[in-house]
């Protein structure tokens, strides 16, 4: 926790209050921001950790009575997708001009009602010592993943509750097609072995063994090997797509200028060069911040041109999450 006493001195801004987050990146980088938060100002942080896919839920759930003030994290598109419905409120940041140009392009597609805050790709992950041991061919490619030989071996969360899931959905209509997406996908169901809730979990049950395939943000494997796991990162030789992790102002909110003051705090360089001390790798959206080591470089990798507008929609959104229910998930195995 080296970083946090250095946050501590981040901006000048102080409110006596309280302020109530949602935050949908891992759970100890959550208890590092509001630790960290709390250290540098006299705001009671009273935070909840729930998947993207869950917090959306949540914050329109509670449209006509907010109880949250502030969204912190997790895959951008659900985070389009409540801006889009009014959900969240606008808000353009002093910091904008100091942003990457795929965190300010996350702004200017919400209206400045949703900003960028780091970013990561998609890749498959494997535990190196259970592939051996079982004799399977290492996976390179997306389409690798419908070979019968993986059968039970692959991890990948749920797309309805899991913003990670949901982008490697809507990467694989971007790169091959709806039509030839779904039949992959109906392929590799045939192999998976559990549809987890969170994101990050196929690749922690493959760093202890549980699975030998998780498909996740290359970030949180990287964050599997740093903490000793023998794993593999692929990033498939199709292309891949990538999130850009996001940050939202709840419509309504009680607390809205101590939700301000933590979105000032989430985007200066000081709090987001802390990522790494609390075992997160994502690359940054403040420009000055620094890029935790071993962090995927986004520039070396084959990214696809995602289309974040159009699947960050809400009609785009539940036409796929209602195909991969019907097809996908209810499927023979």
């Amino acid at each position: 926790m080296s970083g946090l006493m250095a946050v501590a001195t981040v901006g000048s801004a102080h409110a006596a209050g309280r302020l109530n987050v949602i935050c949908s990146a891992d759970n100890e980088w959550c208890e590092m921001m509001e630790t960290a938060f709390e250290l540098s100002h006299d705001i009671d942080v009273s935070m909840v950790r729930k998947s993207s896919g869950e917090a959306y839920a949540q914050v329109r759930a509670e449209a006509a009575n907010p109880k949250l003030d502030m969204w912190w994290g997790g895959t951008g598109d659900p985070h389009l997708q409540a801006a889009a419905e009014g959900l969240t409120e606008e808000y353009k940041s002093p910091q904008l001009g100091d942003l990457n140009d795929w965190a300010v392009r996350q702004a200017e597609n919400a209206n400045y009602r949703t900003v960028g805050v780091y970013a990561g790709a998609l890749g498959i992950g494997y535990n190196n010592d259970l592939l051996a041991k079982k004799g399977l061919p290492a996976p390179k490619c997306w389409e690798d993943l419908k070979n019968p030989a993986y059968k039970g071996e692959i991890q990948v969360a749920n797309p309805n509750s899991s913003g990670t899931s949901y982008t490697v959905l809507a990467t694989l209509v971007q790169l091959f097609g709806e039509e030839k997406a779904f039949d992959l996908l109906k392929e590799i169901h045939k192999n998976v072995n559990q549809y987890t809730k969170s994101g990050s979990a196929p690749i922690k049950a493959a760093a202890v063994g549980e699975t030998t395939i998780g498909i996740t943000f290359m970030h949180d494997m990287v964050a599997q090997i740093k903490q000793g796991a023998n794993l593999t990162v692929v990033s498939p030789c199709e292309g891949t797509g990538y999130e850009v992790g996001s940050m939202s102002i709840i419509k309504g909110a009680r607390n809205l200028e101590n939700a301000k003051i933590w979105a000032e705090f989430a985007l200066s360089p000081k709090t987001q060069s802390i990522a790494e001390d609390a075992h997160s790798y994502q690359v940054p959206s403040n420009k000055e911040s620094k890029i935790p080591d071993g962090a995927p470089r986004l520039t070396e990798l084959k990214l696809i041109d995602y289309d974040f507008a159009k699947y960050g929609d809400a009609q785009t959104r539940r036409h796929l999450l209602s195909r991969w229910d019907d097809e996908v998930k209810t499927a023979p195995q």
